[in-house]
Order: structure tokens, then sequence, then C-alpha cells
């Protein structure tokens, strides 16, 4: 039920991705909307099942408060279907402050977490560059981005099938010394790892290939992907009105598309929430059809690459290799 236009895009993707896939569905909502929605495929033989929720937590709510008022919302019900073991991996379009508060109280967090992360490639001319923490996690502690890095570590051996993820920290400044004192501390702390570290970058690095993974304070991570978003869209209307008089409208609209498919890689494709024991994958909510089936896509890749299995044992090598006090 959540996203900008559920659940009629929701259903097409979801419906999409079955398809692909060869998945069973579990399609959790409003009984008339949903049904009404399904009324239009044929479902004969067909592994889709209809789960019963009753409204939704918007953006607008705060999530505490409307877990107490709506026990039976959409997100709730989806999210205890992954703790019962009856689904393997759930996939929401709606609130992100939703996703996660029903994940970590529901599901819990990995040992020696506090709260989810969310991060991912987010740039179309840095596709392999993992940025973590994009905006869950703000004013953190030195041990939190050391648990950031090693997240984001995994992630970028699994889904981007680098060997040997390499990890930085963004400062303003390549030297040990620069940044301020919580970069400095989380230098330390890294530099202690077993993961792959190469130091500080800045932000110009994103396109220099000297980071595979490169970790930040929530805060600095949600205004640097904000930015791009909104320099992505008004540098695609620049570029349409400077270059459409020097190519086909049909080329140029093709370019433009697949640079700004690319660059918004989270909100079209979705992203895992780190951290949660369990899979679960959150999508932007003004994806339609086909950014559904996207995310759906990421979210069998999930599964079928233990991801949730591999972020919980890097966790526990960080946490034992900051106890005993080994180097890499």
């Amino acid at each position: 039920m959540g996203g900008d236009y559920a659940p009629h895009e929701t259903v097409k993707g979801a419906m999409a991705a079955r398809s692909d896939h060869n998945l069973e569905l579990l399609l959790v909502g409003d009984r008339a909307a949903v049904e009404g929605e399904l009324a239009d495929y044929d479902l004969a033989g067909q592994p889709v099942t209809f789960v019963p929720s009753v409204g939704k937590i918007g953006d607008d709510e705060h999530p505490m408060y409307a877990f107490r008022h709506k026990p039976d919302a959409s997100i709730i019900v989806g999210t205890k279907l992954v703790k019962d073991g009856r689904a393997d991996v759930l996939v929401s379009l709606g609130s992100t402050g939703a996703s996660m508060a029903a994940s970590a109280l529901i599901l819990g967090m990995m040992e020696g977490l506090e709260r989810p992360c969310i991060g991912g490639p987010f740039l179309g001319l840095a596709p392999r560059t993992v940025l973590m923490d994009l905006g869950s996690s703000v004013d953190c502690r030195p041990s939190q981005l050391l648990n950031f890095a090693a997240l984001g570590s995994v992630f970028a051996h699994k889904f981007l099938e680098i060997p040997n993820p390499r990890v930085a920290l963004l400062s303003v400044g390549s030297e040990k010394s620069k940044g301020n004192r919580q970069v400095q501390e989380s230098y330390q702390l890294l530099e202690r790892s077993h993961l792959n570290f190469v130091g500080n970058v800045e932000g110009m690095d994103f396109f220099t290939d000297k980071a595979d993974v490169i970790v930040c304070d929530g805060f600095v991570g949600n205004i640097l992907i904000k930015f791009t978003e909104g320099m992505g869209s008004a540098l695609g209307g620049y570029l349409s009105s400077q270059l459409s008089p020097l190519m086909p409208q049909q080329e140029l609209t093709r370019v433009l598309s697949e640079l700004w498919q690319t660059t918004n890689l989270p909100r079209t494709m979705g992203g895992p929430l780190f951290g949660v024991n369990g899979a679960v994958l959150v999508g932007h909510g003004s994806s339609k059809a086909a950014g559904v089936a996207g995310a759906i896509d990421t979210a069998v890749r999930c599964v079928r690459w233990s991801l949730v299995e591999s972020m919980r044992e890097e966790l526990s090598a960080v946490r034992i290799r900051g106890l005993t006090g080994g180097e890499k």
C-alpha cells in the first residue's frame, strides 16, 4: 500500500517480477483496493496470495505513534510475515521511517547495531561506488561508522562482485589528520580493522575510483544524495534545452533517461535495509511498475546471495577484532 502509485503500479510491478523470477507473491494491503487490482489478472494456479491489512503508515506520521494506533497497517503485517518465516524478504515502497521502525522492532537488530542503515550506489557516473549511510542515522559514533563500513563492504562484494572492496572515509582532506573529531576517531578504528581501509577521500573522489565503499554520517550522506538528485534534475533540463537542436529528440530522450535511471539506482531499484535480522528492501515511493519489479529483482538477489547472513558474519568479525585489538 506504500508508494505514490499504490496499489495499481505495485501490483503491476509485482506480477511482472513474478513472471521473471518464478516467485511466490504475498500482496499485503487493504482488501478492496488489492483485490480490485488482482481482478485484472488470471491467477488460476498462480502462487499469488492476498494478505489483508488495515491502512498504512504515511511519510507524515511518526512511526512509533502510528504503531500504537495502526497495529494492522500494511508495513507491520508485511514485516511479521518475514518474522514468522512465511516470507523470505519484504519489499516496501512506503515510508522509509516506518519500514526501518517495523524492521528494528519486529525483526530485531544484528548484534552491535542500534538501528538500521541504508546505502548503495547512487551516482550514474560512479555506479560501482557505494555510499554508507544515505540518511538513516545522524550524529553517528565512530563505532557506528565502522559497522557501516563492514556492511557496505559485504554489499559491494555480493552485489558488485568486488573481491576485496576498498573502504574509505569521506572527509575534507585525504590526510589522516584531516576531518572533524568523528572522522578522526573513526579513522583509527577502521585502520585497526580487518577491512581493506584505504584512508580518507574527498567529495570529488566519487569519480576517481579511489574507493569502492565511502562511509560518512547519515546527515552528510542524505545532504549529498539529495544535492546530486537536484543537480541531476537541473542538469537534465539544461542539457535537453541545449542539445535538442543538435540531435534527434528520441536519441536525446534515450540518453538522458538512461543517465537519470542509473543516477537514481536506489530510487528505481530499491536498496536493502542493512543491519536487521531479516531481508528487507526499501524502494523509492515514486517508483512505477518497472521500479517495483526492479526492487523485487534486487530483493531476490538479497535472498539468493544470503546477504543478511554475510553481513551478520562480517559484523561479528569486526566486533571480535575490536575486542581483541587485532591489527589488519
